[in-house]
Order: C-alpha cells, then sequence, then structure tokens
C-alpha cells in the first residue's frame, strides 16, 4: 500500500475467505453553518456554533426571555414588552461588528479573545430578577444583579469545564486587555449602544435613535484603553443626549415610576403578610424571597437560594398578583388589582414643599376613603426622587484620539458637556398618591 502524505486515509481491511476488500474512507473538516437569529433592529445575526450557542441554549440565558427590557415602561408605550434576551442578543451583534472594526485598524485580537468577550455579551445582563431593575431593592435588599451575574457565570464556568474562565476575566476587568471589558461595561458600550437602539424601537420614539453604527467606526484602542476617533465627537454627544432623553421621556417616565411604585408596594405588602405568618399564593422560588431577607453573603453559604433566583421571572409575579388582587387584605388587593389592570397612582413632579403635612394629610383621606388604619396606608403614598446624571466626568471618562495619537477626555472638549456640568440638573422628586 503506497501511503498519501498529502491527504491521510483511513482504511480498514475486511477478509472474506481468500479476499481482502479494502475502503478507504476520506474524512475532509466541514465548518458548520452558524446559527441565524432574524432580529428586528439588525436583520440577521450569525453565531457561530460552539460555546456561544452553547450559551444561548442555556436555561440561564433561555431565562432572560421571560423577563422584560423595560419593566413598567409598557404602561405607557404599549410596544415596549421586549425582553432582556433580545437585547442580549443585539448587544452580540453590536460586539461582533466593534471586534471586526477593531481587527480591521490593526488590533490584534486572539480568536479565544473575541468569543470571550461574545460570551461575556452576551451573560451581562443573566443576574437581573423580574421586571429587571424594579424588584431590585425589594426582592433581594444590597444585592446588585452584577454580583448575581457573576455568581451565574461562575456556576455555568463550572458546568461548561472552564469554558468561560476568559469571558470572567473580560466581565470583571481582570483580562491584561481592559478595551474588552469597556465594550462590555462603560460610558459608551455596545450594552448601552443598543438599548438605545432597540428601546426607542420598541417604545416608538424617535429621541434614542442614535447612529450606533457610525460610533462603532469611530473606535479604536490606545494603550489598551477603549478610544473613540476625535472626528466622532457630534456622534458621542447626540448618543449622550439621546441617553439623557430616553430615561426622562421613557425609563422615568411619571407613570412609569407611579406603576413601579405600585408593584414594589404590593411585594413589600406581601413580604409583610407572610412573616406575621399568612400563607400567600406565589410560586416556591417567590415564596421563599417573600419569607427571608437575603444578602450576598447568604448567596455565598448557600447555593440553593440561587436555585430559588434564577427561577423567578416576570411570570412568578404576573400569576401572584392575579391571586393576590382578591385578597381580603385591602391594601394587597387594592395595589395588586390596581396594577394588573392599568389603576395607577399619581405621580405629581414636585418642588420644595411642606411634604411631611401633605402626606400627613393624604393620609388620612386614603384612610378614611378606603377605609384603612393610618399604618396602613404607608405603600399608598412615597416622595421618591430620581436623578440621572448624562455622563460622570470624574471616572472612566470617554477619551478621544487625534490624528497624531493623541489622547484627551471629552469633557474638556464638548461643550455641551462643560454645559451640562454647569447649569442642568438630572434630578426630579415627584410625590405618588392614589387618585381618590
Amino acid at each position: 500500500m503506497v501511503e498519501n502524505k498529502k491527504k491521510p486515509q483511513f482504511f480498514a481491511f475486511l477478509k472474506r475467505k481468500r479476499y481482502v476488500c479494502v475502503v478507504f474512507f476520506k474524512y475532509h473538516y466541514i465548518p458548520m453553518d452558524p446559527m441565524i437569529i432574524n432580529d428586528p433592529v439588525y436583520g440577521f445575526i450569525k453565531v457561530p456554533r460552539g460555546l456561544l450557542c452553547d450559551i444561548i441554549s442555556h436555561p440561564y440565558f433561555q431565562r432572560l426571555g421571560r423577563i422584560r427590557q423595560l419593566g413598567m415602561a409598557s404602561m405607557v408605550y404599549p410596544g415596549a414588552v421586549h425582553t432582556r434576551k433580545q437585547h442580549s442578543l443585539g448587544a452580540f451583534s453590536l460586539m461582533q461588528e466593534a471586534l471586526r472594526v477593531l481587527a480591521e485598524k490593526g488590533e490584534f485580537i486572539f480568536e479565544s479573545e473575541i468569543e470571550a468577550a461574545e460570551a461575556a455579551i452576551l451573560l451581562h445582563d443573566i443576574g437581573h430578577g423580574p421586571f429587571s431593575h424594579v424588584l431590585e431593592d425589594v426582592l433581594i435588599k444590597g444585592v446588585r444583579h452584577e454580583q448575581l451575574t457573576l455568581m451565574m457565570m461562575q456556576r455555568m464556568n463550572e458546568e461548561m469545564h472552564g469554558a468561560l474562565s476568559l469571558a470572567i476575566k473580560v466581565f470583571t476587568d481582570e483580562h491584561h486587555k481592559p478595551f474588552l471589558h469597556e465594550l462590555v461595561c462603560s460610558q459608551l458600550d455596545v450594552d448601552r449602544l443598543d438599548y438605545l437602539c432597540r428601546d426607542s424601537f420598541y417604545c416608538g420614539v424617535i429621541e434614542g435613535n442614535i447612529g450606533a453604527a457610525r460610533i462603532i467606526k469611530m473606535l479604536n484602542v490606545s494603550e489598551g484603553r477603549l478610544v473613540f476617533d476625535t472626528k466622532g465627537i457630534y456622534s458621542i454627544e447626540h448618543y449622550l443626549m439621546a441617553r439623557r432623553l430616553m430615561y426622562w421621556q421613557v425609563y422615568l417616565h411619571k407613570t412609569v415610576v407611579a406603576a413601579e411604585q405600585m408593584l414594589c408596594g404590593a411585594l413589600l405588602r406581601a413580604k409583610e403578610l407572610t412573616r406575621r405568618g399568612e400563607k400567600l399564593f406565589a410560586s416556591e422560588s417567590l415564596q421563599y424571597f417573600l419569607a427571608h431577607d437575603v444578602t450576598i453573603d447568604d448567596f455565598n453559604d448557600n447555593p440553593q437560594i440561587l436555585d430559588y433566583f434564577v427561577q423567578l421571572d416576570d411570570n412568578d409575579i404576573f400569576c401572584a398578583l392575579k391571586s393576590w388582587s382578591s385578597h381580603n387584605d385591602k391594601v394587597l388587593s387594592i395595589l395588586s388589582e390596581g396594577f394588573l389592570n392599568r389603576k395607577l397612582f399619581k405621580a405629581k413632579h414636585v418642588d420644595d414643599f411642606d411634604s411631611a403635612t401633605l402626606i400627613d394629610d393624604l393620609k388620612r383621606d386614603i384612610s378614611t376613603h378606603y377605609n384603612l388604619s393610618i399604618d396602613e396606608t404607608e405603600h399608598f403614598v412615597a416622595l421618591k426622587n430620581v436623578s440621572k446624571e448624562m455622563y460622570v466626568a470624574k471616572t472612566n471618562e470617554i477619551l478621544l484620539m487625534d490624528r497624531n495619537g493623541e489622547l484627551s477626555n471629552l469633557s474638556y472638549k464638548s461643550n455641551i458637556l462643560r454645559d451640562e456640568r454647569q447649569e442642568i440638573s438630572d434630578s426630579k422628586t415627584f410625590l405618588i398618591y392614589p387618585q381618590l
């Protein structure tokens, strides 16, 4: 037999009586077709087979399809019912484009680093609880969703025999190329670019419609840091203004704030009743968090708590509210039924005023109207301050790079930011109460 050195061939001998039949098998590497996802914002998204498809198929990631991206915004914008899963896939698409642009500009990135950055952005939101940010400090106090994300990534990494180790380093900014982390989390990252484009698309508003493609084209790397070409400054200013407008017109809309307050009030009342020994209808996972005050140390000491958390999604809350809306406790039933059927509280923008006197008067009126004690009106009146800074100049500034490679902070190049820091306050106070 003559050995073919160019194309190694596998063979098998099949002996029958005095005849020998030689069968040759030729093996050629055929790359598998990527997973194709049709996204309404960016079109077709191609996901390479392997680790990234395994992540998308994982229950932790699929759970994001049962958590709304914008929480209560659908109370104002009925189309805003898209999910964290859609957002994560959109951010993944922008990450692919950003890494391609940087590679074209001469930045050497290993294939393993590309996969790790893409895995990190796919998983960056898996630690969110029901209705995203709304219940973060109600069901679990003092535990940020980023901490839960990291715990879930570490558990997935154990299941995948270390395949996510590099992705975790990118996510926690422990990799020696910080620009990969800055693409995932910074003041101008693919996460923010996607949620502005996606949220404005589903809400039907134009304020968040930014030039994400243009901004990504301006990406560069200098000394390991993510920077932007100076000629892209106007696109970046547009991004910052769009983000500010989206917060006040969508994310912190007064009706959204009122709906969030009602939902939080219903959950807090349910916790009070549960701890008095009353058995409320709730899924096993929701029942656990109603009955216990959980801290980050509890998550570290008892792995089962994370199991309870990953079973929670928007459906647990909706099912519980439907049952609670007919409960004999008036506080719980009024809040639950009002939230489900959009009988929302009023949110009035207030300036300096005698809040204590006004709130006491409101509580007395509510007490009389609903036949409740004064103590039971606590969940019906709230003075809530909401704020959002358009840009933080003190930490992790957006860096601009001119043609000579010189770097400068955005806050020193942009007239908008200088005006913003001196004259414009991004804070409002709402008085929230029922319309009797």
